[in-house]
C-alpha cells in the first residue's frame, strides 16, 4: 500500500476514533441524539441498553453491500474501513462519560468532537457510511442532492427521537448538528484557503510580470471588453494564498492605483503548484 494510502486509512481511523469518544463522551452521557444511523444506536442504547458500536455495524452492513455491489470494492473501501472503525470506536469508548449541566454547553461540545471527527474522515476521502451511502445510491438512480438526502435523514431520526426525549433535548440535538456541520466545513478546508482574484488595468503586462516574479505566482491573461465602452480589455487571473492577498493588493496599487480587482474566496483549487484533489 502506498505511503499516501496507509496515511489516509490511519487519519480516517484517528477521526472515527474522536466522534466515536465525542458520542459517548458528550451525546450518550446528556442525553442528546444525532443524525443518521449514529443517532439510531444512540437512541436504542439509551431506551434498550444496546451497544451503539454493534448497532451501527449491524445497520451498515446491508447498506455496505448494497453499495459494494452498485458501486463497487475500490470505490466503498475507505467508507467500509470508516464505518468499521466508528463502530469500533462506539463500542470501545463506551465507558466514557462527561455529563455537563447546561445543554447548551453540552449541545456545543458534542457538535465540536463529533464534527471534528467526521471532518478529518471526510477531509480524506472516507465516510462512516449508513445514510452517506444511501445519499450516494439514490443520487446514481433518482438524481436526488446527497446533501438534501442526509439533511431529510437527520431531521427523520430527531423527530423520531421525540418517542423517548422530551422535546429540549431534541431541540439541543439541532444545536449539536449543526455546529458539527460547520465544524465539518472548517475541519475539511483548515489549513487550506485559497484566494482568486481579478484584475484589470492598463498596466496589466507590468503587474503580471510583478506577480510572477516578486510572488512567484501564475498569471491568466483573459480577454474581456466593457459593457458601456465595448473597448477590449485584458485581465488578469491569479491564484493566490490568503496570506498573500494584502501583498498582492499593494503590489498592483504601486503599479497603477487606479486598477480595478477584486479577491474572492476560491473553495477547491487543483494543479500545479497547488494540492491534489482527494
Amino acid at each position: 500500500m502506498k505511503q499516501s494510502k496507509v496515511a489516509d486509512y490511519a487519519a480516517i481511523a484517528f477521526g472515527a476514533a474522536l466522534a466515536g469518544l465525542g458520542i459517548n463522551a458528550f451525546n450518550i452521557a446528556n442525553r442528546l441524539a444525532e443524525g443518521g444511523i449514529a443517532g439510531v444506536s444512540i437512541l436504542l442504547k439509551l431506551s434498550l441498553g444496546w451497544d451503539p458500536g454493534l448497532v451501527t455495524l449491524l445497520a451498515n452492513l446491508p447498506l455496505m453491500a448494497l453499495g459494494w455491489r452498485i458501486f463497487g470494492g475500490q470505490a466503498l473501501a475507505l467508507t467500509v474501513f470508516g464505518t468499521l472503525c466508528l463502530s469500533a470506536a462506539l463500542s470501545g469508548f463506551g465507558w466514557v462519560r462527561y455529563p455537563v449541566d447546561d445543554p447548551l454547553v453540552a449541545a456545543l461540545l458534542a457538535g465540536c468532537a463529533v464534527g471534528s471527527g467526521l471532518g478529518i474522515v471526510f477531509r480524506f476521502g472516507g465516510t462512516t457510511g449508513g445514510v452517506d451511502i444511501l445519499a450516494r445510491i439514490l443520487r446514481k438512480y433518482r438524481g436526488w442532492r446527497i446533501g438534501r438526502i442526509i439533511f431529510i435523514a437527520d431531521i427523520v431520526v430527531v423527530g423520531g427521537s421525540l418517542i423517548y426525549l422530551d422535546i429540549k433535548q431534541a431541540v439541543y440535538t439541532l444545536v449539536a448538528i449543526f455546529v458539527g456541520a460547520q465544524i465539518i466545513d472548517l475541519v475539511q478546508e483548515a489549513g487550506y484557503s485559497m484566494r482568486a482574484a481579478t484584475i484589470i488595468s492598463d498596466e496589466y503586462q507590468q503587474i503580471a510580470a510583478r506577480i510572477m516574479t516578486e510572488m512567484e505566482r501564475g498569471v491568466t491573461f483573459l480577454e474581456a471588453s466593457g459593457a458601456y465602452s465595448g473597448k477590449p480589455r485584458r485581465m488578469l487571473y491569479v491564484i493566490l494564498s490568503r496570506a498573500e492577498a494584502v501583498r498582492l493588493k499593494k503590489l498592483v496599487l504601486s503599479v497603477d492605483p487606479g486598477a480595478f480587482f477584486s479577491i474572492f474566496d476560491a473553495g477547491e483549487v487543483t494543479g500545479e503548484g497547488f494540492r491534489a484533489s482527494r
